[in-house]
């Protein structure tokens, strides 16, 4: 999928940049916070676990870690934290699904109705898109392992697919399998270099170079909302869109 895949590159380029700037903390503290509410121990808790990856691999202080757990579970500073979803659309027709973690409802309404409307988007309402997307587990090793071994291990545990590509392979599970075919994975020695629940669509819209441009515009825009933690699109990315650097 293409237009997936650099809107992908666009993020992982985007996350390295904001690191640099602490940014990154921000959202991932927020992630950590809202998911040590199912518990605040990892091993029992899988959405936190992949929180507490997020914030290892932006190395991120254990205070900071202990805080948002602590925050999160009850068992230190009380905070409201809420999830909220957004659901519209945007330039070209395009479905676009906004998954935020805010501590105040009405500023983030007001920032992505803003961001919708200065792209020339619309907010939609709930149900309007949301029908559209998935979630999914999914998991990226390296292309250094055995392509076999690493299906044989992964279907065993509990995978549904996996494909390969030029950075290596991409495992996909149910979310609730995703945690158990990590492991599986790991006791074999086999790393994993990302894994994420990740909301996909299920049916693509082709975009040209133009139309591309527009649709990265209002996903950047949006990406860089301080409430904002994960943008979604539809809209797939054309072949010779060139990203800027």
């Amino acid at each position: 999928m293409a237009g997936h895949s650099k809107w992908a590159n666009i993020k992982h380029r985007k996350a390295r940049q904001d690191a640099s700037r602490g940014k990154v903390w921000t959202k991932v503290i927020r992630e950590i916070t809202v998911a040590a509410k199912g518990g605040p121990d990892p091993a029992d808790n899988p959405r936190l676990r992949l929180a507490l990856d997020k914030a290892n691999a932006s190395n991120m202080p254990k205070d900071n870690i202990k805080r948002a757990i602590q925050k999160g579970s009850g068992t230190g500073e009380m905070g409201a934290i809420e999830e909220i979803t957004f659901e519209g659309y945007g330039p070209n027709g395009v479905a676009i699904l906004v998954e935020t973690m805010t501590d105040n409802r009405n500023r983030t309404v007001a920032d992505v109705r803003h961001a919708f409307s200065k792209f020339g988007g619309n907010l939609g309402t709930d149900g309007s898109v949301a029908y559209l997307f998935n979630k999914i587990g999914v998991i990226n090793i390296a292309s250094s392992y055995d392509e076999d071994t690493v299906m044989e291990i992964a279907l065993d545990a509990g995978a549904d697919d996996m494909s390969s590509n030029e950075d290596g392979y991409e495992v996909v599970t149910t979310p609730i399998n995703l945690g158990k075919v990590i492991e599986a994975l790991s006791a074999s020695n086999i790393e994993t270099l990302e894994a994420e629940v990740a909301t996909r669509a299920d049916i693509l819209v082709d975009l040209d170079v133009e139309a591309s441009e527009k649709v990265l515009k209002i996903m950047n825009f949006m990406d860089d909302l301080d409430d904002v933690q994960e943008v979604h699109t539809n809209g797939e990315f054309a072949d010779d869109f060139e990203i800027e650097e």
